[in-house]
Protein backbone atom coordinates (compact mmCIF):
# COMPACT_ATOMS: atom_id res chain seq x y z
CA UNK A 1 0.00 0.00 0.00
CA UNK A 2 1.28 3.21 -0.67
CA UNK A 3 2.01 5.73 2.18
CA UNK A 4 -1.12 8.37 0.39
CA UNK A 5 -3.72 5.15 1.14
CA UNK A 6 -1.89 4.10 4.10
CA UNK A 7 -2.48 7.20 5.92
CA UNK A 8 -5.91 7.86 4.58
CA UNK A 9 -7.08 4.46 5.67
CA UNK A 10 -5.74 5.15 9.16
CA UNK A 11 -7.52 8.45 9.33
CA UNK A 12 -10.76 6.14 8.01
CA UNK A 13 -10.39 3.71 9.95
CA UNK A 14 -9.94 5.73 13.29
CA UNK A 15 -13.08 7.87 12.44
CA UNK A 16 -15.29 4.70 12.03
CA UNK A 17 -13.93 2.87 14.98
CA UNK A 18 -15.75 6.37 16.72
CA UNK A 19 -18.93 5.23 14.86
CA UNK A 20 -18.85 1.82 16.85
CA UNK A 21 -17.87 0.38 13.41
CA UNK A 22 -15.43 -2.57 13.72
CA UNK A 23 -12.80 -2.31 10.72
CA UNK A 24 -11.63 -5.60 11.06
CA UNK A 25 -14.58 -7.27 10.67
CA UNK A 26 -15.73 -4.97 7.15
CA UNK A 27 -12.27 -5.63 5.93
CA UNK A 28 -12.69 -9.22 6.50
CA UNK A 29 -16.25 -9.40 5.09
CA UNK A 30 -14.78 -7.52 2.15
CA UNK A 31 -12.22 -10.10 1.72
CA UNK A 32 -15.26 -12.53 1.35
CA UNK A 33 -16.99 -10.77 -0.96
CA UNK A 34 -17.46 -13.16 -4.38
CA UNK A 35 -19.14 -11.82 -7.87
CA UNK A 36 -19.50 -14.28 -10.30
CA UNK A 37 -18.66 -13.25 -14.04
CA UNK A 38 -20.75 -14.35 -17.27
CA UNK A 39 -18.39 -16.07 -19.81
CA UNK A 40 -20.50 -14.29 -22.49
CA UNK A 41 -19.51 -10.48 -21.23
CA UNK A 42 -15.80 -11.20 -22.22
CA UNK A 43 -16.93 -12.34 -26.04
CA UNK A 44 -18.31 -9.76 -28.86
CA UNK A 45 -21.76 -8.47 -28.11
CA UNK A 46 -24.06 -5.75 -29.46
CA UNK A 47 -27.34 -4.10 -30.00
CA UNK A 48 -29.82 -5.48 -32.60
CA UNK A 49 -28.39 -3.03 -35.04
CA UNK A 50 -24.57 -3.82 -34.98
CA UNK A 51 -21.75 -5.32 -32.91
CA UNK A 52 -18.70 -4.07 -32.86
CA UNK A 53 -15.84 -6.36 -32.38
CA UNK A 54 -13.48 -5.77 -30.17
CA UNK A 55 -9.81 -6.95 -30.51
CA UNK A 56 -8.48 -9.48 -28.37
CA UNK A 57 -11.92 -10.14 -27.57
CA UNK A 58 -12.42 -13.98 -26.60
CA UNK A 59 -14.03 -16.52 -29.57
CA UNK A 60 -13.89 -20.08 -27.52
CA UNK A 61 -14.99 -20.88 -24.03
CA UNK A 62 -11.32 -21.65 -22.99
CA UNK A 63 -10.31 -17.78 -23.99
CA UNK A 64 -13.27 -16.27 -21.82
CA UNK A 65 -12.13 -18.71 -18.72
CA UNK A 66 -8.27 -17.47 -19.16
CA UNK A 67 -10.04 -13.83 -19.68
CA UNK A 68 -12.24 -14.68 -16.51
CA UNK A 69 -9.09 -15.83 -14.56
CA UNK A 70 -7.42 -12.29 -15.05
CA UNK A 71 -10.04 -10.61 -13.51
CA UNK A 72 -9.90 -13.05 -10.52
CA UNK A 73 -6.02 -11.89 -10.53
CA UNK A 74 -6.87 -8.18 -10.74
CA UNK A 75 -9.80 -8.01 -8.12
CA UNK A 76 -9.25 -11.21 -5.75
CA UNK A 77 -13.15 -12.13 -5.52
CA UNK A 78 -14.42 -12.80 -9.01
CA UNK A 79 -13.71 -16.85 -8.51
CA UNK A 80 -16.16 -18.31 -10.94
CA UNK A 81 -17.57 -18.56 -14.25
CA UNK A 82 -21.19 -18.56 -15.30
CA UNK A 83 -21.87 -20.42 -18.57
CA UNK A 84 -24.24 -20.37 -21.11
CA UNK A 85 -25.35 -23.63 -22.40
CA UNK A 86 -24.95 -24.22 -26.25
CA UNK A 87 -22.71 -21.19 -26.20
CA UNK A 88 -20.33 -22.54 -24.08
CA UNK A 89 -21.14 -26.62 -24.93
CA UNK A 90 -17.72 -28.42 -25.39
CA UNK A 91 -17.62 -29.94 -29.04
CA UNK A 92 -16.52 -33.27 -27.86
CA UNK A 93 -19.18 -33.00 -24.63
CA UNK A 94 -16.48 -33.26 -22.14
CA UNK A 95 -17.63 -30.78 -19.52
CA UNK A 96 -14.92 -32.45 -16.68
CA UNK A 97 -12.25 -31.29 -18.79
CA UNK A 98 -13.53 -28.03 -18.86
CA UNK A 99 -13.65 -27.75 -15.19
CA UNK A 100 -10.47 -29.22 -14.56
CA UNK A 101 -9.30 -25.96 -16.59
CA UNK A 102 -10.78 -23.49 -15.15
CA UNK A 103 -9.71 -24.81 -11.97
CA UNK A 104 -5.68 -24.79 -13.38
CA UNK A 105 -6.77 -21.03 -13.83
CA UNK A 106 -7.40 -20.59 -10.29
CA UNK A 107 -11.25 -20.34 -11.04
CA UNK A 108 -14.32 -22.60 -11.05
CA UNK A 109 -17.08 -22.81 -13.16
CA UNK A 110 -20.62 -21.33 -11.41
CA UNK A 111 -23.94 -21.25 -13.08
CA UNK A 112 -25.53 -22.72 -15.74
CA UNK A 113 -27.85 -20.80 -17.98
CA UNK A 114 -29.74 -22.64 -20.48
CA UNK A 115 -30.85 -20.77 -24.24
CA UNK A 116 -34.10 -21.11 -25.17
CA UNK A 117 -34.53 -18.32 -26.70
CA UNK A 118 -32.29 -17.70 -29.53
CA UNK A 119 -33.11 -20.44 -32.59
CA UNK A 120 -35.91 -20.08 -34.97
CA UNK A 121 -38.00 -22.96 -33.07
CA UNK A 122 -38.60 -20.26 -29.99
CA UNK A 123 -40.38 -17.78 -31.93
CA UNK A 124 -43.37 -17.90 -30.31
CA UNK A 125 -41.55 -19.18 -26.99
CA UNK A 126 -40.34 -22.13 -25.31
CA UNK A 127 -42.15 -23.73 -22.13
CA UNK A 128 -45.06 -21.27 -23.26
CA UNK A 129 -45.00 -22.25 -26.92
CA UNK A 130 -48.38 -23.39 -27.77
CA UNK A 131 -46.47 -26.54 -30.03
CA UNK A 132 -46.11 -29.28 -27.68
CA UNK A 133 -43.10 -29.86 -30.01
CA UNK A 134 -41.49 -26.84 -28.88
CA UNK A 135 -42.17 -27.26 -25.61
CA UNK A 136 -40.73 -30.69 -25.52
CA UNK A 137 -37.43 -29.48 -27.03
CA UNK A 138 -36.78 -27.01 -24.91
CA UNK A 139 -37.83 -29.03 -22.17
CA UNK A 140 -35.14 -31.72 -23.50
CA UNK A 141 -32.27 -28.59 -23.21
CA UNK A 142 -32.87 -27.41 -19.81
CA UNK A 143 -33.32 -31.51 -18.52
CA UNK A 144 -29.50 -31.61 -20.53
CA UNK A 145 -28.67 -28.25 -18.66
CA UNK A 146 -29.33 -30.11 -15.07
CA UNK A 147 -27.03 -32.84 -16.49
CA UNK A 148 -24.10 -30.68 -17.11
CA UNK A 149 -24.48 -29.43 -13.52
CA UNK A 150 -23.36 -32.68 -11.97
CA UNK A 151 -20.06 -32.99 -14.43
CA UNK A 152 -19.30 -29.22 -13.82
CA UNK A 153 -20.25 -28.74 -9.95
CA UNK A 154 -22.62 -26.32 -10.45
CA UNK A 155 -25.11 -25.35 -7.93
CA UNK A 156 -27.33 -23.08 -9.82
CA UNK A 157 -29.80 -23.17 -12.53
CA UNK A 158 -30.42 -19.81 -14.16
CA UNK A 159 -33.33 -19.66 -16.01
CA UNK A 160 -34.57 -16.58 -18.32
CA UNK A 161 -37.46 -16.91 -20.54
CA UNK A 162 -37.81 -14.40 -23.44
CA UNK A 163 -41.65 -15.96 -23.86
CA UNK A 164 -44.42 -13.90 -24.21
CA UNK A 165 -47.10 -12.57 -26.76
CA UNK A 166 -46.43 -8.88 -29.25
CA UNK A 167 -50.27 -9.01 -29.83
CA UNK A 168 -53.38 -8.82 -27.99
CA UNK A 169 -55.03 -11.92 -28.49
CA UNK A 170 -52.34 -13.91 -30.36
CA UNK A 171 -52.19 -16.72 -27.66
CA UNK A 172 -54.34 -17.80 -24.36
CA UNK A 173 -52.63 -15.83 -21.61
CA UNK A 174 -54.31 -18.52 -19.03
CA UNK A 175 -52.85 -21.10 -21.16
CA UNK A 176 -49.36 -19.88 -21.71
CA UNK A 177 -49.27 -19.28 -17.78
CA UNK A 178 -50.27 -23.23 -17.53
CA UNK A 179 -47.77 -24.74 -19.93
CA UNK A 180 -44.59 -22.54 -18.34
CA UNK A 181 -45.80 -23.87 -14.37
CA UNK A 182 -46.12 -27.62 -15.92
CA UNK A 183 -42.78 -27.35 -17.62
CA UNK A 184 -41.07 -25.47 -14.88
CA UNK A 185 -42.70 -28.60 -12.42
CA UNK A 186 -40.61 -31.34 -14.69
CA UNK A 187 -37.39 -29.22 -14.11
CA UNK A 188 -37.49 -29.22 -10.74
CA UNK A 189 -37.98 -33.06 -10.40
CA UNK A 190 -34.46 -33.21 -12.42
CA UNK A 191 -32.55 -30.36 -10.14
CA UNK A 192 -29.17 -32.22 -8.81
CA UNK A 193 -29.46 -32.60 -5.14
CA UNK A 194 -27.60 -29.64 -3.59
CA UNK A 195 -28.62 -27.54 -6.18
CA UNK A 196 -31.21 -24.47 -6.83
CA UNK A 197 -33.04 -23.03 -9.35
CA UNK A 198 -33.15 -19.47 -9.92
CA UNK A 199 -36.26 -18.12 -11.82
CA UNK A 200 -35.37 -14.96 -13.64
CA UNK A 201 -38.30 -12.15 -14.92
CA UNK A 202 -38.77 -9.17 -17.09
CA UNK A 203 -41.03 -7.18 -17.70
CA UNK A 204 -40.96 -6.80 -21.45
CA UNK A 205 -38.75 -7.52 -24.61
CA UNK A 206 -38.39 -8.89 -26.85
CA UNK A 207 -41.96 -9.48 -26.57
CA UNK A 208 -43.89 -6.08 -25.96
CA UNK A 209 -47.29 -6.94 -25.25
CA UNK A 210 -46.85 -9.72 -22.63
CA UNK A 211 -44.11 -11.67 -21.13
CA UNK A 212 -44.73 -15.30 -19.11
CA UNK A 213 -42.57 -13.98 -16.53
CA UNK A 214 -42.86 -10.58 -16.35
CA UNK A 215 -42.23 -9.34 -12.45
CA UNK A 216 -40.85 -10.76 -9.50
CA UNK A 217 -44.35 -11.77 -8.34
CA UNK A 218 -44.87 -13.78 -11.25
CA UNK A 219 -41.44 -15.89 -10.11
CA UNK A 220 -42.35 -15.77 -6.40
CA UNK A 221 -45.23 -17.20 -7.04
CA UNK A 222 -43.74 -20.29 -9.60
CA UNK A 223 -40.97 -20.57 -6.94
CA UNK A 224 -43.77 -21.53 -3.56
CA UNK A 225 -45.75 -23.89 -5.73
CA UNK A 226 -42.47 -25.72 -7.31
CA UNK A 227 -40.86 -26.01 -3.58
CA UNK A 228 -37.56 -24.90 -1.30
CA UNK A 229 -35.15 -25.74 -4.39
CA UNK A 230 -36.96 -22.71 -6.37
CA UNK A 231 -35.86 -18.98 -6.22
CA UNK A 232 -35.97 -15.56 -7.45
CA UNK A 233 -33.28 -14.29 -9.66
CA UNK A 234 -33.47 -10.43 -9.85
CA UNK A 235 -31.79 -8.70 -13.10
CA UNK A 236 -31.38 -4.83 -12.34
CA UNK A 237 -31.96 -4.36 -15.39
CA UNK A 238 -35.54 -5.88 -15.73
CA UNK A 239 -37.88 -3.33 -14.11
CA UNK A 240 -39.77 -0.46 -15.10
CA UNK A 241 -38.43 2.88 -14.49
CA UNK A 242 -39.02 3.72 -11.18
CA UNK A 243 -38.97 0.32 -9.31
CA UNK A 244 -38.01 0.39 -5.76
CA UNK A 245 -35.70 -2.58 -6.82
CA UNK A 246 -34.15 -2.48 -3.07
CA UNK A 247 -38.01 -3.18 -1.54
CA UNK A 248 -38.30 -5.87 -3.91
CA UNK A 249 -34.88 -7.15 -2.15
CA UNK A 250 -35.81 -6.80 1.28
CA UNK A 251 -39.28 -8.68 0.64
CA UNK A 252 -38.08 -11.90 -0.81
CA UNK A 253 -35.09 -11.95 1.95
CA UNK A 254 -38.28 -11.74 4.37
CA UNK A 255 -39.59 -14.53 2.82
CA UNK A 256 -36.28 -16.56 1.98
CA UNK A 257 -37.00 -16.72 -1.68
CA UNK A 258 -33.92 -14.41 -2.88
CA UNK A 259 -31.82 -16.60 -4.85
CA UNK A 260 -29.83 -14.41 -6.67
CA UNK A 261 -28.93 -10.90 -8.73
CA UNK A 262 -27.66 -10.54 -12.52
CA UNK A 263 -26.42 -7.45 -11.63
CA UNK A 264 -25.94 -4.40 -14.22
CA UNK A 265 -27.52 -1.41 -14.81
CA UNK A 266 -29.89 0.66 -16.75
CA UNK A 267 -31.18 3.94 -18.43
CA UNK A 268 -34.10 3.34 -20.59
CA UNK A 269 -34.86 -0.39 -20.65
CA UNK A 270 -32.48 -3.48 -20.49
CA UNK A 271 -29.26 -1.62 -21.04
CA UNK A 272 -27.05 -4.18 -19.85
CA UNK A 273 -24.74 -1.59 -18.58
CA UNK A 274 -21.96 -1.95 -16.21
CA UNK A 275 -23.17 -2.10 -12.78
CA UNK A 276 -22.94 1.17 -10.74
CA UNK A 277 -22.29 3.26 -13.66
CA UNK A 278 -25.88 4.93 -14.02
CA UNK A 279 -27.34 4.50 -10.97
CA UNK A 280 -24.51 3.94 -7.73
CA UNK A 281 -26.88 5.08 -5.13
CA UNK A 282 -29.21 2.46 -6.07
CA UNK A 283 -26.69 -0.61 -5.95
CA UNK A 284 -25.84 0.80 -2.52
CA UNK A 285 -29.53 0.69 -1.42
CA UNK A 286 -29.72 -2.56 -2.39
CA UNK A 287 -26.60 -3.55 -0.85
CA UNK A 288 -27.26 -2.38 2.11
CA UNK A 289 -30.53 -4.59 2.08
CA UNK A 290 -28.74 -7.53 1.76
CA UNK A 291 -26.05 -6.78 4.39
CA UNK A 292 -28.58 -5.63 7.03
CA UNK A 293 -30.20 -9.30 6.70
CA UNK A 294 -26.64 -10.83 6.54
CA UNK A 295 -25.44 -8.94 9.57
CA UNK A 296 -28.61 -9.97 11.52
CA UNK A 297 -29.85 -13.27 13.36
CA UNK A 298 -33.51 -13.41 12.29
CA UNK A 299 -34.28 -16.66 9.81
CA UNK A 300 -35.09 -16.66 6.82
CA UNK A 301 -33.67 -13.23 5.77
CA UNK A 302 -30.07 -13.77 7.34
CA UNK A 303 -30.00 -17.29 5.55
CA UNK A 304 -31.28 -16.49 2.87
CA UNK A 305 -28.94 -13.49 2.50
CA UNK A 306 -25.75 -15.48 3.46
CA UNK A 307 -26.55 -17.67 0.18
CA UNK A 308 -27.59 -15.44 -2.96
CA UNK A 309 -25.60 -15.62 -5.35
CA UNK A 310 -23.50 -12.06 -7.17
CA UNK A 311 -23.25 -12.76 -10.66
CA UNK A 312 -22.85 -9.82 -13.72
CA UNK A 313 -24.69 -9.98 -16.59
CA UNK A 314 -23.97 -7.45 -18.68
CA UNK A 315 -23.14 -6.60 -22.57
CA UNK A 316 -19.87 -4.56 -23.44
CA UNK A 317 -20.59 -3.44 -26.45
CA UNK A 318 -18.12 -0.71 -26.87
CA UNK A 319 -16.20 -0.25 -24.10
CA UNK A 320 -14.24 -3.31 -24.33
CA UNK A 321 -14.27 -6.59 -22.38
CA UNK A 322 -11.94 -7.19 -19.55
CA UNK A 323 -11.41 -4.04 -18.38
CA UNK A 324 -15.13 -3.17 -17.80
CA UNK A 325 -15.77 -6.58 -15.97
CA UNK A 326 -13.25 -5.11 -13.33
CA UNK A 327 -14.44 -1.83 -12.93
CA UNK A 328 -18.12 -3.65 -12.53
CA UNK A 329 -16.44 -5.83 -9.85
CA UNK A 330 -15.09 -2.90 -8.31
CA UNK A 331 -18.32 -1.20 -8.38
CA UNK A 332 -19.36 -3.80 -6.43
CA UNK A 333 -16.88 -3.60 -3.52
CA UNK A 334 -17.53 0.29 -3.38
CA UNK A 335 -21.28 -0.48 -2.87
CA UNK A 336 -20.52 -3.30 -0.73
CA UNK A 337 -17.87 -1.36 1.35
CA UNK A 338 -20.56 1.61 1.96
CA UNK A 339 -23.44 -0.72 3.05
CA UNK A 340 -20.47 -2.59 5.31
CA UNK A 341 -20.30 0.80 7.25
CA UNK A 342 -23.81 2.04 7.99
CA UNK A 343 -24.43 2.83 11.71
CA UNK A 344 -26.84 0.27 11.92
CA UNK A 345 -27.51 0.41 16.00
CA UNK A 346 -27.85 4.69 15.39
CA UNK A 347 -29.59 4.23 12.27
CA UNK A 348 -32.16 1.51 14.07
CA UNK A 349 -32.40 3.80 17.16
CA UNK A 350 -33.43 6.64 14.85
CA UNK A 351 -35.93 4.75 12.59
CA UNK A 352 -37.46 3.45 16.15
CA UNK A 353 -37.88 6.83 17.42
CA UNK A 354 -39.34 8.51 13.79
CA UNK A 355 -36.48 10.64 13.51
CA UNK A 356 -36.73 11.03 9.73
CA UNK A 357 -33.96 13.20 8.90
CA UNK A 358 -31.40 11.70 11.36
CA UNK A 359 -32.11 8.22 9.56
CA UNK A 360 -31.79 9.37 6.17
CA UNK A 361 -28.57 11.19 6.97
CA UNK A 362 -27.11 8.15 8.62
CA UNK A 363 -27.25 6.56 5.42
CA UNK A 364 -26.26 9.33 3.35
CA UNK A 365 -23.07 9.89 5.42
CA UNK A 366 -22.07 6.06 5.00
CA UNK A 367 -22.69 6.56 0.76
CA UNK A 368 -20.90 9.55 0.60
CA UNK A 369 -17.59 8.73 2.22
CA UNK A 370 -14.86 8.03 -0.03
CA UNK A 371 -14.21 3.78 1.29
CA UNK A 372 -11.29 3.77 -1.87
CA UNK A 373 -8.50 3.74 1.15
CA UNK A 374 -10.60 0.77 2.85
CA UNK A 375 -10.85 -1.79 0.06
CA UNK A 376 -6.94 -0.66 -0.89
CA UNK A 377 -6.39 -2.25 2.32
CA UNK A 378 -8.56 -5.70 1.73
CA UNK A 379 -6.69 -5.55 -1.26
CA UNK A 380 -2.96 -5.29 0.32
CA UNK A 381 -4.37 -8.13 2.64
CA UNK A 382 -5.79 -10.35 -0.15
CA UNK A 383 -2.17 -10.02 -2.17
CA UNK A 384 -4.42 -8.57 -4.79
CA UNK A 385 -3.10 -5.14 -6.94
CA UNK A 386 -4.90 -2.08 -5.13
CA UNK A 387 -5.77 -0.31 -8.33
CA UNK A 388 -7.05 -3.08 -10.43
CA UNK A 389 -7.83 -1.22 -13.38
CA UNK A 390 -4.37 0.26 -13.49
CA UNK A 391 -3.10 -2.91 -12.61
CA UNK A 392 -4.13 -4.43 -15.31
CA UNK A 393 -3.48 -1.73 -18.22
CA UNK A 394 -0.04 -2.18 -16.52
CA UNK A 395 -0.28 -5.91 -17.42
CA UNK A 396 0.36 -6.36 -21.24
CA UNK A 397 -2.64 -8.75 -21.36
CA UNK A 398 -5.09 -6.54 -23.51
CA UNK A 399 -2.12 -5.81 -26.10
CA UNK A 400 -1.11 -9.68 -26.14
CA UNK A 401 -4.57 -11.42 -26.90
CA UNK A 402 -5.20 -8.73 -28.84
CA UNK A 403 -2.06 -9.91 -31.19
CA UNK A 404 -2.95 -13.58 -30.34
CA UNK A 405 -6.51 -13.35 -30.92
CA UNK A 406 -6.86 -10.83 -33.81
CA UNK A 407 -10.43 -9.35 -34.62
CA UNK A 408 -12.93 -11.78 -34.58
CA UNK A 409 -16.81 -11.20 -35.30
CA UNK A 410 -18.11 -14.07 -33.65
CA UNK A 411 -18.25 -15.66 -30.12
CA UNK A 412 -17.11 -19.36 -30.73
CA UNK A 413 -17.39 -22.12 -28.55
CA UNK A 414 -15.51 -24.58 -25.85
CA UNK A 415 -12.19 -24.85 -27.76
Amino acid sequence: MTKNYQKAYEILAEQLEEQGINVSNVLEALKKQHIETPSWGYANSGTRFKAFAWPGAAVTTREKLADAAMVHKMTGIAPSVALHIPWDKPEDGDYKAMRQFAEELGIKLGAINPNVFQDDEYKLGSFGNPDPSIQARALEHVLECCEIMKQTNSKDLSIWFADGTNFAGQDDLHARKQRMEANLKKVYSHLPSGSRMLIEYKFFEPTFYSTDIPDWGTSYAFCLKLGPQAYVLVDLGHHPAGTNIEQIVAFLLDEGKLGGFHLNNRKYADDDLMVGSINPFELFLIYCELTSAALGNEEPSHSTALNVAYMLDQCHNIEGKIAPIIQSVTNCQEAYAKALIVPRAKLAAAQKAGEVLEAHTLIMDAYRTDVRPLLAKAREEMGVPIDPIAAYKASGYEEKIRKERGIASTSGGYQ
